[in-house]
């Protein structure tokens, strides 16, 4: 359940969301997604959408179509999400490099591969709005670093869309635009890092 929760994320700019177990971050991305039942108030959302949950959803295909989803093949764009989403060294190490099939009836990817080929898909997507809920947990520190830096930070490919991040990594927080703070489904504090810590 959340309660009096009111917020606003612009083009370019990185809104995090920070709280115990329970506090209702996922929650705020499901009422994103239109799938929480609303009692009052709107939620208004302007322009796609791709979404990169916890536990990193793959198809029964190879790891190029798990990332294309459908979309035409761009080589540009399609390398520098490889290389932003850390997914180079572990192509190479696949008997078919992008053209391996993954999923069930193909090559097991660890936790953390599944969670970049994920957030590649989403990068991939070229959506306006991004919301990733908690992705970063699912992978090593350092590769947690990168991915932040290349792709939601403030050089990274997606530095002019609207983002979203769930994090318990409180050392991205200073380079977001807005923190929020939530607990039992409330807003608790919300302002930039700084403001929140003085």
């Amino acid at each position: 359940t959340l309660k009096d929760i009111s917020l606003v994320v612009p083009d370019g700019s990185l809104f995090a969301i920070v709280g115990s177990v329970g506090s209702g971050k996922s929650s705020i991305i499901s009422a994103i997604l239109g799938e929480m039942y609303r009692v009052k108030g709107t939620v208004t959302v302007r322009g796609s959408i791709a979404y990169v949950p916890q536990t990193a959803w793959i198809m029964n295909a190879t790891v190029r179509e798990n990332i294309l989803f459908g979309k035409p093949y761009d080589e540009r764009y399609y390398a520098e999400t490889l290389r932003a989403c850390c997914l180079n060294t572990d192509l190479e190490m696949l008997p078919g490099g992008d053209q391996t099939e993954i999923g069930e009836r193909g090559i097991n990817l660890s936790g953390g591969q599944k969670q970049r080929v994920a957030i590649a898909r989403a990068v991939y997507s070229r959506a306006e709005i991004y919301l990733f809920d908690d992705p970063l947990s699912a992978v090593d520190a350092h590769v947690g670093r990168h991915i932040f830096e290349h792709v939601m930070g403030s050089n990274g490919l997606l530095r002019t869309k609207a983002r979203i991040l769930v994090t318990h990594g409180i050392h991205f927080l200073p380079e977001a635009s807005t923190v929020l703070t939530l607990a039992d489904g409330a807003m608790c504090e919300m302002g930039t890092y700084s403001e929140l810590m003085d």
